[in-house]
Order: C-alpha cells, then sequence, then structure tokens
C-alpha cells in the first residue's frame, strides 16, 4: 500500500524526516505516533503528494509526486473535524464531495445521516462538535477509498464522540481492501484498533512492528524494592514509580527470566511510547 525509503524533508535549517523507512501492507490499521514536531504531518503530506521530498515514496504503486490526481482517486483525507466551511449547508457539503470524488456513494452517506439528528438544511455552523464528527464519518464512510489517512481527526472532541468515532470506523468502514493510517496524540483511544504501531522521533521511525510483536517484544514488570537491582541490570527501557514499587519496562527480554522478578504485563502503547521518546524535549 505505502513504501517508503530514506524519506527526508527539511524546512530551511529544520528537518522534518530524516531519511525515514517503512512499509505499510493493505488491509492495516496503522497507528502512526510522535511528539509534536516529529514529523508525522509531514510523512503524512508526502504520501497525500501536498509536499515536495526527498527519497523514494510509493503509494498504491504511484509516486504522489507525479500522479496526485490519479492518487487522490483512490484516497480520503480528514485533517480534523473543523475543517467543513461553517456557512456552507449540509447538503451543500454533499454535493460538493460527490463532485470532486468520483468513488462517493451519495445513497450511501445519506443512509448513514439518517441514524442521526443532523438535518440536510443545517449549515455547518448550526451543528455541535459531535454532529459535525457524524457528517464527516457519513462523508468518509460513502467513499469506497482503499487508503484512509486521519490526522487527529477526533482533536476537541469528547470521550463519547471520541469512541463513535473509531467504533463506527471499524464496523461500517473497514475491511481487508482498506488501510487506515492514523496519527493521534490520544494513544489510548486507539490502541484496541490498530494492527500496526509506528514511533517516529526527529523524523525517523524508531519502532515498526505489528501489535502481536509489539505484546511478544516488550514487557513491564512491577518489582519489591528488594529485587530492583536485579532489574536494573537488564538494562530496561525504562524505571518509574508507582505506589511504593519499581515498574520497569524491558525489550527483547526472556519472559522466565521476568517473570523471577515479578508480576509481568504488557505494557499500553502509552507508557511503551514515554519509554521511547524520553529525552525528546531535554
Amino acid at each position: 500500500m505505502i513504501k517508503a525509503s530514506g524519506l527526508s524533508k527539511r524546512y530551511g535549517k529544520t528537518i522534518a524526516l530524516d531519511g525515514a523507512s517503512f512499509e505499510i501492507e493493505p488491509g492495516r490499521i496503522v497507528g502512526l505516533i510522535g511528539p509534536n514536531g516529529a514529523g508525522k504531518t509531514t510523512a503524512l503530506k508526502a504520501i497525500l503528494g501536498l509536499t515536495a521530498f526527498d527519497g523514494e515514496l510509493s503509494v498504491l504503486g504511484m509516486d504522489p509526486r507525479k500522479h496526485r490526481h490519479e492518487l487522490m482517486q483512490q484516497v480520503c483525507f480528514i485533517a480534523d473535524v473543523a475543517v467543513l466551511p461553517r456557512w456552507m449547508r449540509v447538503a451543500e457539503a454533499i454535493d460538493f464531495v460527490g463532485a470532486v470524488h468520483p468513488r462517493f456513494d451519495r445513497a450511501k452517506c445519506e443512509r448513514f445521516l439518517a441514524r442521526t439528528k443532523v438535518q440536510m438544511r443545517q449549515r455547518i455552523k448550526e451543528l455541535s462538535k459531535g454532529m459535525i464528527v457524524q457528517l464527516h464519518l457519513a462523508v468518509v464512510m460513502a467513499i469506497d477509498a482503499r487508503l484512509l489517512v486521519l490526522d487527529e481527526p477526533t482533536l476537541g472532541l469528547d470521550i463519547l464522540y471520541r469512541k463513535n468515532f473509531y467504533q463506527s470506523l471499524l464496523e461500517d468502514y473497514f475491511d481487508e481492501q482498506k488501510t487506515i493510517l492514523v496519527t493521534t496524540h490520544q494513544v489510548e483511544e486507539i490502541e484496541h484498533i490498530l494492527t500496526d504501531l509506528m514511533f517516529i522521533r526527529d523524523g525517523r521511525i524508531v519502532l515498526d512492528a505489528d501489535m502481536d510483536t509489539v505484546g511478544e517484544r516488550f514487557a513491564e514488570v512491577m518489582v519489591n524494592a528488594e529485587r530492583a537491582d536485579s532489574a536494573r541490570a537488564l538494562n530496561p527501557l525504562d524505571e518509574r514509580q508507582v505506589f511504593g514499587k519499581a515498574i520497569f519496562l524491558f525489550d527483547g527480554v526472556e519472559r522466565a527470566r521476568l517473570e523471577a522478578l515479578g508480576e509481568v504485563r504488557r505494557p499500553s502503547v502509552a507508557d511503551l511510547f514515554v519509554a521511547t521518546m524520553k529525552g525528546t524535549y531535554a
């Protein structure tokens, strides 16, 4: 679906992408996670043909720099839920998408909206944030795109609408023929839907693995004080204190050795991210 090799981009003296290389297979839900300024949005812009870059990049077998028109017929992109023109009526927004995207199914969009309180005659400015999310979802799920790119799609929304957004994507949109690439700082909320995880730091991919591999490779152990030195001898990625006990995060250490130290569990994506990105803002 996407293959990048040595992807690089500079803005003056600032390096946004520094030789990033990765591959994304069809039928996957990939989380691209990184701190502010790590290069996430620049990577998405390169994939969408919105910025020049150095290196090699193939999206659906095409170079985004040369074949953006053809590529956009197979791709759907949402930056956030606030991008719809506020003066536009709901029906006009649907008319617009139907006119510009050849794979848009208006009847499917209207069927989805019929399950909401969104009315065709309403202007966008009259809708709540949650209703705008529902409109976005209706538009997205009515586009038969092979690649869906989401850049902080639920920013500023309450938890109910955020959960509804991702659940609807799973139930009404995603299948083995489609691929979803999502960036967000709310990693806890997408962890359960991801098939693959990529961490980006300073323009470089520092972790690229499917979620099964992440679960096998990384482990957290809650250790009593008397075993803490033994845990440190195994070179943990991270150590933090909780209620008087130390929690260590390990990469690639045999489970039997960890079980001898204490309670072993799978780390959350958020805890793994914090451990990997330590020192980013130093």
